[in-house]
């Protein structure tokens, strides 16, 4: 693979002075939307809290990777588009968490509580009446709700370029609509997976990966912000050509996290994704090669919220025996290569493209 002709501190320098914006953008959003709810109730500030504290955080991957679409696309250094594009994507981002968190049943995010904790907490500490579980759900659905909102409210503000009808439109609705899809197979597979054909059980949990996960974290973000800046369909192609397995393979990455990571540097428990059920490819591929009794063992663990740290290890020491660690491991590496041959294809300048190289290393090599 060609090397980028540009040195990393370039696109990095770059980079930091659109992050800076990009949070002076969502800082300038978020207090005109509390001064707005204010006049509400006071009532209501928890919600915003909530929002902005989990807005603050994280690695910024989607508006990163819109606006190198944009740049790569002819797109001018640090335009107002992309800083409100990415105020967009961090804003429904942050949706999908706070939503992804209340089905899933997790209790942190980040190494913090998760909203519907946070709530639930509030609840318990102001001495409330009724139940504090399903207030914190219910404040949370609204808070998910809410931040949707905001990111619609977001994204028109980027101008005539997003309004309805065009390219980056198209993207914007597509990327909302396949999430909630997405979001609803992975629910589904939980239920369902252990009395589908278990030889189907990878392709369905790769389906999932890549419309719960993979469009909206990175296919889509390049794209739009690419369209914004006047793409035409042969580059967006392109773009989708890098994006979609490099997205694929960030998801598989997530889901070795999700078994095998350091809670210490992931911010989640030990373990969690076993406690949760989730059936991703992981799971299926251990499943899939398990001999009878490590299957029954595995399938009894899987959903039980209650595993001890024991319990986890044992099972992850399940999962490793079947060889279906390394095969994950290959395939984050199989989708990885094929992102990078075609990034190497596209009609991109060495700031643009050494920009997009280090987002994507870091993507499928992260340890959290």
């Amino acid at each position: 693979m060609q090397k980028p002709s540009t040195a990393p501190a370039v696109h990095e320098a770059e980079q930091a002075r659109y992050r800076e914006a990009l949070n002076a953008e969502l800082g300038a959003f978020l207090e005109e939307q509390r001064q707005s709810m204010a006049g509400v109730s006071g009532d209501v500030a928890p919600l915003m809290d909530a929002i902005s504290g989990l807005v603050a955080g994280g690695k910024r991957l989607r508006a990163m990777l819109s606006y190198w679409g944009w740049r790569g696309a002819g797109g001018a250094e640090l335009a107002a588009e992309p800083v409100r594009a990415g105020a967009a994507l961090e804003l429904f981002q942050a949706a999908a968490l706070i939503h992804d968190d209340i089905i899933d049943r997790s209790d942190t995010r980040r190494g913090a509580p998760s909203v519907h904790r946070r709530f639930s907490n509030l609840h318990g500490d102001s001495g409330w009446a009724l139940d504090p579980e399903r207030f914190g759900q219910a404040a949370a659905i609204l808070t998910g709700d809410l931040c949707l909102s905001f990111s619609e409210e977001a994204f028109t503000a980027v101008g005539r370029a997003a309004a309805s009808g065009t390219s980056a439109r198209r993207l914007f609705n597509a990327m909302r609509a396949e999430v909630m899809a997405g979001q609803y197979l992975d629910v589904l597979e939980e239920v369902a997976g252990p009395v589908r054909p278990r030889e189907d059980a990878v392709q369905r949990a790769r389906t999932v990966i890549r419309y719960k996960s993979a469009k909206y974290s990175t296919e889509h973000p390049l794209g739009i912000g690419g369209a914004l800046a006047g793409a035409d369909e042969a580059l967006l192609r392109g773009y989708s050509e890098f994006s979609l397995p490099l997205g694929e393979a960030f998801q598989l990455r997530d889901d070795v996290l999700g078994v095998f990571g350091d809670p210490l540097t992931t911010g989640k428990p030990a373990g969690d994704d076993l406690r949760e059920g989730k059936r991703t490819v992981l799971v299926a591929l251990a499943l899939d090669a398990a001999g009878e009794a490590a299957r029954t063992e595995l399938e009894h663990g899987l959903g039980n919220a209650s595993l001890t740290l024991a319990e986890v290890d044992r099972l992850r020491d399940v999962v490793a025996a079947t060889g279906a660690l390394e095969s994950t491991e290959r395939l984050i590496d199989e989708l990885a290569e094929r992102a990078f041959s075609a990034l190497d294809r596209l009609p991109l300048d060495g700031l643009v493209r050494g920009a997009l190289e280090a987002l994507g290393r870091a993507a499928v090599r992260r340890a959290s």
